[in-house]
This record gives C-alpha cells, sequence and structure tokens, in this order.
C-alpha cells in the first residue's frame, strides 16, 4: 500500500502558485498563506480549495512505562478525558466545536474492560508494555494500530472529512515520544525529553533517565519504523502514524498538533517518506524535541502559542488558517480581475522579503 502512495501533485501546487504572482498583491505579501494554500492544491491536485468538514481523530491508548513515576497525572485520566472528548468538555474537543470540528476518538488501548459509548473500539491491548523493561508490544500489534490509524483516515475520506487533525490522549506518552524521537535520530534522551503536562526537577530526571533506559534496552533498529514504535513506543503513537500515512492514501490533509503528534508523523515519514507532503503543523509546542522534529521533517508550525496540552488542541486552529489560506486563493482578484497593471512589480517579483 505505501509502495502506491504518490507524492503531492507537483503540476497542480505550480498551477496554484501561478495564480498567487497573479493575485493583485505584492508578491509574498500573505506569507505563508500562500504557501498553504499551494501545498493545498498539491494535496488535492485542485489549484482552488475548500476545508469545509474538519475533524479532529484522537487515537486513545495507556501505557505501561507510568510504572515508572514519569507523570504526575493519574492512568486513570486516559479514559476520563476520552470520554469527556466525546462531550466536547477537554481543551481541543471544546475548541473544535466552537469552530464546528467534529471529534472522533478511538480506542486502540485504553486499560479499561469495554470501550465506553460514544468512542469507537479498535482496542488491541489494554496498554503497552513497560518500555523500561522490555518492548512496549510486538511487531504484529504495532501493525495492527497502524492499521486502526489508516482506517481512520478511509474512514474520514469515506465521510466527505476535507482535513483530519491528529490527536491523541494517553498518560505516559510524552516519555514514550520521546524514546521513539531518540531511537529514530540517535539524539540523546536529555535533547528530547521535556516536562509533558508538568513534573517536578527530580520526576524530570527519572524520566530522562527511563527514556535513556528504554531506548538502551530495547535497542530498535532506527531503520526500522515499526520495530521502533514496538519496542518504545505505544498504540496510540503507532495509530498516529498509521492516520498520516492514510491521509496520504487518501489525498487529505493531515494537521499535525504538538510534540506527541509531530513524533508520530516523523515515523509516518520514515515509513512512508511521500506522506511528509501531507503533514501540516499546527503549532510549535514548548516540549523539548519539536525542534529536532520539525528540522527532520522540514516542515513549520504555523503558530507559536506556548501551547503543550496536545489532544490535538492546535488542530482545530490550523484548521482556520488553512480555510483563511483557501479563501484568499478562491476569492481574491487578479490583477487583470482588478483592472490593475501589474507592471510597478516587475522589478521586485523573486525578491525574498
Amino acid at each position: 500500500m505505501i509502495s502506491a502512495i504518490a507524492p503531492a501533485d507537483a503540476e497542480a501546487a505550480e498551477a496554484a502558485a501561478r495564480r498567487q504572482a497573479e493575485l493583485a498583491k505584492p508578491p509574498g505579501s500573505l506569507g505563508r498563506l500562500e504557501t498553504i494554500s499551494i501545498r493545498l492544491a498539491g494535496v488535492t491536485g485542485r489549484v482552488k480549495n475548500t476545508l469545509g468538514r474538519c475533524r479532529v481523530a484522537v487515537f486513545a491508548a495507556d501505557n505501561g512505562v507510568v510504572k515508572e513515576g514519569v507523570a504526575v497525572t493519574p492512568q486513570s485520566v486516559t479514559l476520563a478525558q476520552s470520554v469527556n472528548m466525546t462531550k466536547h468538555m477537554t481543551g481541543m474537543s471544546a475548541i473544535a466545536a466552537f469552530f464546528g470540528n467534529e471529534v472522533r476518538v478511538i480506542d486502540v488501548g485504553i486499560d479499561s474492560q469495554r470501550t465506553p459509548e460514544g468512542i469507537l473500539d479498535r482496542k488491541i491491548a489494554r496498554g503497552t508494555g513497560n518500555i523500561a523493561e522490555g518492548p512496549a508490544m510486538t511487531r504484529e500489534q504495532a501493525l495492527a494500530a497502524i492499521a486502526a490509524g489508516i482506517e481512520a483516515a478511509d474512514t474520514a475520506k469515506a465521510e466527505g472529512v476535507d482535513a483530519l487533525g491528529i490527536g491523541e490522549m494517553g498518560i505516559g506518552n510524552t516519555t514514550t515520544s520521546a524514546a521513539v524521537l531518540s531511537a529514530l535520530t540517535g539524539a540523546p534522551a536529555e535533547a528530547v525529553t521535556g516536562f509533558g503536562s508538568g513534573l517536578t526537577d527530580d520526576a524530570f530526571r527519572k524520566k530522562t533517565a527511563v527514556v535513556e533506559r528504554a531506548v538502551k534496552l530495547n535497542a530498535p533498529d532506527p531503520g526500522d519504523p515499526v520495530g521502533v514504535l514496538a519496542s518504545v513506543g505505544g498504540f496510540d503513537l503507532a495509530a498516529m502514524a498509521g492516520a498520516y500515512i492514510g491521509c496520504a492514501k487518501n489525498r487529505i490533509p493531515a494537521v499535525a498538533d504538538g510534540f506527541i503528534s509531530v513524533t508520530a508523523a516523523l515515523a509516518a515519514v520514515r515509513l512512508c517518506p511521500a506522506a511528509k507532503d501531507f503533514i501540516f503543523l499546527s503549532h510549535a509546542s514548548k516540549e523539548a524535541g519539536c525542534r529536532l522534529v520539525y528540522e527532520q521533517l522540514g516542515l513549520t508550525p504555523m503558530l507559536a502559542l506556548d501551547m503543550r496540552l496536545g489532544e490535538g488542541s492546535g488542530c482545530p486552529l490550523a484548521f482556520q488558517i488553512m480555510r483563511a489560506a483557501c479563501a484568499a486563493m478562491n476569492g481574491m482578484a487578479t490583477f487583470s480581475e482588478a483592472a490593475i497593471d501589474d507592471g510597478y512589480l516587475a522589478e521586485i517579483r523573486g525578491k525574498d522579503f
């Protein structure tokens, strides 16, 4: 399936760039709104696009590594907040509801006997193993989680969703994300480990040591992203990686959130390089390691709001920016339509301001 995924439509992107040059404005004056509209054209194959129906897909799972004391939040919050998302009572879901975005919560590994009503049941197991003691999951389980993410993107496409945000809910998943990032890039634990939802200095040092120990113990091959996810990742991370690949497969834009979401995006791109063309970064998270991921992906976040909530909370904000980019591309007059001679711009066209 991955080998059949094509990169963005270069001809459509070039046509969109030509239209941007014809719009009645100084060249490049809408900045990255222009870049977004051009990238969207490459995703869809159309110069003019609209994002009518937007959805945040939240992959929820528990992580065995919480036994190491790496999170201040109790593990029971994974289940509680997953349910609250379906009621628009969390940060992300409240923002999504305000903007009219859908929220779809998918249980890929919550530590509960059954999946609550309103949450899609794709439970692989009741949480992962403790990565400080051994692998998080089997390779088969990692592939099942990736498949669940691809299915979520397939469903979004079938239901007419124009853009899919990739979110998560899982206590301990900043630890697994740091371990995955360290394993994929070779970066030391101290460079990729952050404070997550909040830790004391002692707990932070413990968390960093756990990340270092997990990577050393499991010794995943950085050239095998599935193996990395299985060794030191989580069901949520693997499913999110699958969702990015699924968006590329279905030619719909995938919007990443913060540290966990972009780490999953990096794993997806390592598996399927063409997926990069379909990923849009919503905001620059304050979590450690994010800058490294942005460099690895070669992508720039849209916003800098000092956010670190997770859940997919940056996605509803990014949807609005992407809609604005489409509105300008679709609605602005060209110089010809506005009856303006653009000859005065000849000397500055192509200049980087």
